[in-house]
């Protein structure tokens, strides 16, 4: 972390508490997605090139001239002078030589950038003028304005809302949507932080996946925060720090440290296998979104990817790709981790995933047209996604999934289009995994309570914890209102697991978590004992899941699962959790 600029040392620090939902530490200045006028980037110059700066702002005040005097001559032409001569007021601004000058003393002395030393310059005297009680110097901050943003984009500088800022920062936003976190620049986003989200908002999901640190929760943020803020974030406490003193800086250099040893310890179990201290083995698997992070998994230790969430890789195009480039996405990702194999889930569109197809998903989207429904309904862009994904599984081990399953018929029907796309391509001579196995995502109780029958059609079963408790608990899990009811160790929520579990084993096949249960290490000791055989979690997660799980006993693990089946009480289960991954790596949670 670097020394707090000169110009921001006198700021008094801030802080503003949300909810945690992605762990990391972010420095950098903020970048407010969404404002109507944005502030630009701030950053120091480098020695000597100040000189070059303050001809550019030279250059922008007389293209603003110019622009401004065209403009008063149309006017003129069209509705005399004396309308025209409203725009003296903007010609006036752009002379004032106090203004003007404090400005180039900011670049030459702080070495600011321009934009950003006019627009601080410019909007404190704004604020100045805002504050006397004077009607006719009040209104004149309009004009002020409109020169300032006249200027700045003759800079370069002011754009639209949907700016994204050219430097690395700290993304501030009202909402994030799954959309808007694919088509990031993550080069340049540090983390990010928002007014409305949860835990298990798919928005939070991603930024795990990705490693980026992220709080939500935060009400009201936007107003206190501009673009060009000197910010911290804290991904592991759901803290927003603004102008963060040196004390502050030095905590977060301690902790970081902290971190990082931990991390460089767990990175030392890369290449060991998830096997928990008396003998029982889980495959770590991961979870992605793009196809990039393919790259992340060997890094990671995990042994393939667990779920392939395709529909970002729709929402990210605007649009779903072709046959062909489908089957070249997908056979990249399986070659990356050959021999372990991706599992794909198909495209699980609609609900909160897919605003656009909101009208046709019904009033309340979550209940409506998504997941597997929407696959059947469009079969002929579901037939293009099944026959990609069998040309990418003659080239290496892929696995498909069908997501949001409620009924036996939507499984068989599913797996007639296969059938179909299967024959189709063995007809054109094109070659496929034969013996493809086909799998299903259980997110609904319906699925749970007849998965004995379910299991006899598919060879694995994937349970998506996050949409089970929400369609359980009869609970909006991005709506803040009801947030204590989303409860992951509800006696319900732990039965419907346990039950999957035992139907699954019996007609022997394996039965994975891929939701957010599996990535919560205080949650491991609980899916351990039930007899998950897989985990799948976001491969920044995946050390430390695997570190849990070779610090745990199956047998312990089974006595607790077994507890839990019998308790009432969500309080007490997650008090017997904590107390024994406290008792086994309290590295990881302290």
């Amino acid at each position: 972390m670097s020394e707090i600029p000169p110009h921001e040392a006198s700021k008094p620090e801030r802080r503003f508490e949300g909810v945690a939902v992605s762990p990391g530490i972010a420095r950098g200045n903020a970048f407010v997605k969404g404002e109507v006028f944005v502030e630009p980037d701030s950053f120091d110059l480098e020695e000597g090139a100040t000189g070059a700066e303050i001809a550019r702002f030279e250059d922008a005040l007389a293209e603003t001239r110019r622009q401004i005097e065209v403009l008063q001559k149309q006017v003129a032409a069209a509705a005399g002078g004396r309308d025209a001569s409203i725009f003296d007021a903007h010609l006036l601004v752009l002379e004032d030589r106090s203004v003007l000058d404090e400005v180039t003393a900011a670049v030459r002395d702080r070495r600011l950038n321009i934009e950003s030393a006019f627009y601080r310059t410019m909007s404190r005297y704004i604020e100045s003028i805002r504050a006397i009680d004077d009607p006719y110097l009040r209104e004149r901050v309009i004009d002020i304005e409109d020169v300032m943003q006249r200027v700045l984009r003759n800079l370069g500088s002011a754009a639209p809302a949907e700016y994204s800022a050219r430097h690395e920062h700290v993304l501030v936003a009202h909402v994030l949507t799954p959309s808007d976190t694919a088509a990031m620049d993550r080069e340049q986003v540090l983390g990010f932080a928002t007014e409305v989200g949860s835990y298990t908002a798919h928005t939070a999901i991603i930024a795990r996946s990705l490693g980026l640190p992220a709080v939500v929760g935060l009400h009201g943020f936007c107003d206190q925060v501009h673009t060009g803020d000197n910010m911290l974030l804290d991904g592991y406490n759901g803290l927003a720090i603004l102008n963060p003193s040196p004390e502050t800086l030095a905590e977060y250099d301690r902790l970081a440290e902290e971190k990082d040893q931990v991390a460089r310890r767990l990175d030392e179990l890369r290449d060991s296998d998830a096997v928990t201290g008396d003998g029982r083995a889980i495959t770590l698997s991961a979870n992605i979104e793009f196809a990039h992070e393919a790259g992340m998994i060997e890094q990671s230790g995990a042994r393939g990817i667990g779920l392939y969430r395709t529909e970002f890789f729709y929402l990210h195009d605007g649009a779903l790709p072709g046959e062909d480039q489908q089957a070249k996405n997908y056979s990249r990702v399986a070659r990356g981790v050959d021999p372990d194999g991706v599992i794909i889930r198909t495209m699980d569109i609609g609900g909160d995933k897919l605003p656009e197809d909101a009208e046709e998903a019904g009033e309340n989207p979550f209940l409506g047209w998504r997941g597997i429904r929407v696959s059947l309904g469009r079969k002929g862009l579901f037939k293009t996604q099944l026959r990609a994904i069998l040309r990418a599984s003659g080239v290496a081990k892929v696995r498909v999934m069908f997501p949001m399953v409620s009924t036996l018929d939507e499984v068989r029907r599913a797996k007639e289009l296969l059938a179909e796309c299967a024959d189709e391509l063995r007809a054109e001579g094109v070659p496929f995994d034969e013996a493809l196995e086909v799998g299903v995502m259980v997110e609904v109780p319906s699925a749970a309570l007849v998965a004995d029958q379910i299991a006899q059609e598919v060879d694995f079963f994937s349970v998506g914890t996050n949409d089970l408790i929400q369609y359980t608990m009869a609970v909006d899990r991005v709506n803040e209102r009801v947030a204590d009811l989303y409860q992951p160790l509800n006696p319900a929520v732990i039965r419907l697991l346990n039950m999957t579990v035992e139907a699954g084993h019996a007609a022997g096949i394996w039965v994975g978590v891929c939701g957010e249960m599996a990535a919560d290490i205080l949650m491991t000791p609980l899916l351990v004992g039930l007899g998950i055989d897989e985990f799948s979690v976001g491969a920044p997660r995946v050390p430390a899941v695997k570190h849990a799980v070779r610090k745990l006993s199956y047998a312990t693990c089974k006595t607790l699962a077994e507890d839990a089946l019998g308790d009432v009480d969500p309080a007490r289960v997650l008090g017997r959790c904590r107390e024994l991954a406290l008792a086994h790596y309290p590295e990881l949670l302290t």
